[in-house]
């Protein structure tokens, strides 16, 4: 190696080479490498005058490879290709452990954020990008390997789907509304109290009236109080004692188990549907993101699992 690098003693020239004899032009070469044409015609002359051989005949306005020239440039050629292939492999591989997860802002913020410590804790290998939308991604377009959605894998042809969990709406309130309003027991007593809507405006997404329906009560054409096109602040108005909201029990089971919500009404919706982690048909996960999609889906069956609080409908 040290006898190569006293006849190439800058690895540089030879992609300029490269370049200059597939262009057979030293201008284009130039453009191509963003460099100056005099610097391209500097580091060919170098690179002949380091072997000893002119590597292409000068013509008027033009260059051509000589036969010395041709047969380097193969070679050249054929070794940078290889170096650059193995680079981008490596690269690819040094990119496997980052995992991007599309997912709505509310389950990002309530149901992946307390669980982030336990992933890191579990998968310190893997850095995980969760990109938030407020509409389904296209998970082949956005080439994005891993999606949590919501409702019937049926109408999902182009996804694989693992359950995460089932679709069930309660109410809830805070203790402190709880306390100065009383305690709720039937969704009859909660017509008497402010309640916030969330209007979705993308995903769709079970309403008041679909709920009171559910439990065999008519909910009267009302003026709404209070209307919020974001679930995450939905909840935070909730938290700030503004009235009660309609809970997915998935989101809301932390705050529930450590009181800082209080399910009300003494009713729980659960849907056919549900939500899941999905990804492509179209191509195979890799090692990284199946490690995800597993662990996600354990962390699910998990809280599925898991009882309850006592007292919560």
């Amino acid at each position: 190696m040290e006898t190569l690098r006293r006849l190439l003693p800058s690895a540089s020239s030879l992609i300029i080479f490269e370049a200059a004899g597939r262009h057979q032009n030293f201008t284009r070469a130039a453009n191509e490498l963003g460099m100056t044409q005099a610097a391209v015609s500097y580091a060919v002359r170098n690179l002949e005058e380091q072997l000893g051989v002119a590597l292409f005949h000068r013509i008027h306005r033009a260059v051509e490879l000589t036969d010395a020239g041709e047969r380097f440039h193969a070679d050249v050629t054929l070794g940078l290709s290889r170096i650059q292939k193995s680079a981008e492999d490596i690269r690819a591989k040094g990119r496997e452990a980052n995992v991007t997860l599309s997912a709505s802002t509310a389950f990002a913020s309530m149901w992946m954020l307390p669980r982030l410590a336990k992933l890191r804790a579990d998968l310190p290998d893997i850095d995980l990008r969760i990109q938030t939308s407020v509409r389904d991604l296209d998970l082949d377009e956005e080439t994005i390997p891993l999606g949590i959605r919501g409702g019937d894998p049926a109408k999902w042809p182009r996804y694989h789907a693992a359950l995460l969990a089932p679709e069930v709406i309660t109410a809830v309130a805070s203790p402190a509304f709880v306390e100065s309003r009383g305690h709720s027991k039937t969704p009859e007593e909660l017509l008497k109290l402010p309640l916030i809507h969330l209007e979705e405006p993308v995903r769709a997404a079970c309403n008041w009236p679909e709920w009171f329906a559910s439990a065999g009560v008519r909910y009267p054409a009302q003026a709404r109080r209070l209307a919020i096109n974001d679930y995450v602040l939905v909840i935070q108005a909730v938290l700030a004692g503004e009235g009660v909201a309609l809970g997915w029990r998935h989101l809301i089971e932390g705050q529930v188990r450590s009181g800082a919500l209080v399910t009300v009404g003494g009713h729980s919706l659960e849907l056919d549907e549900g939500f899941y982690v999905v990804w492509p048909r179209s191509r195979e996960l890799n090692g990284p993101a199946r490690r995800v999609r597993d662990w996600l889906v354990e962390e699910g069956r998990l809280s599925r699992e898991a009882k309850w609080p006592t007292g919560s409908s």
